[in-house]
C-alpha cells in the first residue's frame, strides 16, 4: 500500500507537502498540487480516514439515536439527516434504542466512545434523565429534538406543538365545529402536553365546552387511535370532529370508525398532526398539521456544525412552525362558521 513518503519520492517534493496537498491544510501551488495528486493517482494512493482523524482530532461522523416506532415520521426525519450529512461529507451512525433505557445508554457510550464529533438525540425517554457519559465527554456537542426538559447541556430542535395544537383545533372551529374531542399522545411527553394544551386554549377561546368523556390519552401509535374511537363510540353521543394528536393514531381512529359504520367526514371530521407521507393518499386524504421533518433533521446537522465552529456559549434553540393542511377528512358547515 502506498504512503505519503512514497508519493513524495515520485513527485520530487517532501513529504509535509504531500501531506498539506491532501489534507488540503496549506496553499500549495497548482503545479506543485498537480504533481502530487497524479503521483497520488498512478499509486492508487488511499488517505487513511482514521490517520486523518488523529492528525484533525475530527472523524466527520456523527451519531443519532431515535426510539422504534411504526411512525414514518421519525424516518422521514432521519432522511433529513442522513442527507444533510452528506452534503457536509459526514458520515452518519445510526442507532436503535427500541425504546429501552439501557440500550439507550449503551448506544450513547459506544457512539462517545468512537469519537463521533456530535450526536443528534431524539428519544423521548431521555427527557429528566442524567446521562454520565457526557460528564466524560463534554466537548462532543448534543443537539435533542425537542422532549422537554434536558440535564445536560444541549442545543434543541422544536417543534411548536402548542401552536400545531391550536392551529389544528382553530381549524375545526371555524370549520363550523363545536362539538370537538381530542385523542392525545402520552401525556408525561412534552409535545403531546404542547398539543392537548393547544387544543385546550382554541376551545376556550372560542367559549367551547371541553367534555372529559372525549378527551382520551392514548400513544402516538395507530392501534392507540383505533382503540380511542372504541372508547369513543362507548359514549352516549361522538363529537361532531376530533382533533388526533399525530397522523398514526388519525389512521387508527379512522379505520376503527370506518368499520363501525360511521362515514368520515360526514359524521366525524378527523384531522390529524405531523402530515406524515401517506397523510395524502388515504380514504380520505387526511387534513393535518405539517411539521417540517425534513427541515428538523437538517436543522439538527446545522447546529452540530455550528457548535463545531464555535464550540463555546449558551445553548440554542431552533422553533420551527407547523402549518395546517387542508385535505378532504374535515367537514365543513357553512352556515355555522
Amino acid at each position: 500500500m502506498a504512503t505519503m513518503k512514497d508519493i513524495a519520492k515520485l513527485a520530487g517534493v517532501s513529504t509535509s507537502t504531500v501531506s498539506h496537498v491532501i489534507n488540503k491544510t496549506r496553499f500549495v501551488s497548482d503545479e506543485i498540487a498537480d504533481r502530487v495528486n497524479q503521483a497520488a493517482k498512478s499509486l492508487n494512493y488511499t488517505p487513511s480516514a482514521l490517520a486523518r482523524s488523529l492528525k484533525m482530532n475530527r472523524t466527520r461522523t456523527f451519531g443519532m439515536l431515535v426510539t422504534t416506532s411504526t411512525n414514518p415520521f421519525f424516518g422521514e426525519v432521519v432522511k433529513g439527516v442522513e442527507r444533510s450529512c452528506f452534503q457536509q461529507g459526514y458520515n452518519l451512525i445510526l442507532c436503535n434504542t427500541e425504546g429501552d433505557d439501557q440500550r439507550m445508554q449503551s448506544s450513547i457510550n459506544t457512539l462517545l466512545e468512537r469519537r463521533v464529533d456530535g450526536l443528534i438525540l431524539m428519544c423521548p425517554t431521555l427527557a429528566g434523565e442524567h446521562i454520565d457519559a457526557f460528564d466524560r465527554f463534554p466537548d462532543v456537542p448534543v443537539v435533542v429534538m425537542d422532549w422537554g426538559a434536558m440535564h445536560f447541556t444541549c442545543d434543541k430542535i422544536q417543534d411548536n406543538s402548542l401552536s400545531g395544537g391550536y392551529l389544528a383545533t382553530q381549524h375545526l372551529i371555524q370549520s363550523g365545529h363545536r362539538q370537538i374531542g381530542c385523542v392525545t399522545g402520552p401525556l408525561n411527553r412534552n409535545q403531546a402536553l404542547m398539543r392537548y394544551q393547544g387544543y385546550q386554549k382554541a376551545m376556550q377561546d372560542a367559549g367551547l365546552e371541553i367534555k372529559p368523556e372525549w378527551v382520551i390519552e392514548s400513544n402516538f401509535e395507530s392501534d392507540g387511535g383505533y382503540a380511542a374511537y372504541q372508547q369513543l363510540h362507548a359514549q352516549e353521543t361522538l363529537p361532531s370532529a376530533v382533533f388526533v394528536c399525530n397522523d398514526m393514531m388519525a389512521m387508527g381512529l379512522i379505520n376503527a370508525a370506518t368499520n363501525q359504520g360511521v362515514d368520515i367526514p360526514e359524521q366525524l371530521s378527523v384531522i390529524g398532526y405531523d402530515d406524515i407521507y401517506i397523510a395524502k393518499y388515504m380514504t380520505p386524504s387526511l387534513t393535518t398539521i405539517h411539521q417540517p421533518k425534513y427541515r428538523l433533521g437538517t436543522a439538527a446537522v446545522e447546529a452540530l456544525l455550528n457548535r463545531l465552529k464555535n464550540q463555546p456559549g449558551e445553548p440554542q434553540v431552533v422553533h420551527l412552525e407547523p402549518e395546517l393542511v387542508v385535505r378532504d377528512s374535515v367537514r365543513a358547515y357553512q352556515d355555522r362558521a
